[in-house]
């Protein structure tokens, strides 16, 4: 599997924020959500083109990383938060995970 890389500016398909790619820009930076565009990061050959939708957020401070699910087929994906998405953003995946996670 190798990486390609696409610049490419996108509107976010859940908030409709216009988001300036770098080339390694996979989700939204205001809402987060993200689109299944990929089989392997960069390849574009996904056929399902769902929204995905940030489920949760994984790891430790400066290396989080956000759990991507599909919401048309379930796929789920990890990517590494960036420095430009919204802490606000973040903060509510993690209230959210919490308060919907099985209490053990």
């Amino acid at each position: 599997m190798t990486f390609i890389r696409h610049i490419e500016d996108f509107t976010c398909g859940h908030c409709k924020a216009k988001v300036t790619g770098s080339g390694y820009t996979n989700h939204c930076p205001k809402c987060l959500w993200s689109a299944h565009v990929d089989v392997d990061p960069g390849d574009r050959a996904a056929a399902c083109g769902g929204m995905m939708e940030p489920v949760r957020i994984e790891g430790t401070t400066p290396k989080y990383i956000i759990v991507h699910r599909c919401v048309t087929c379930g796929f789920e994906r990890r990517n590494k938060i960036d420095d430009a998405d919204e802490a606000d953003a973040i903060v509510a995946i993690i209230q959210t995970f919490a308060k919907n996670a099985p209490i053990a």
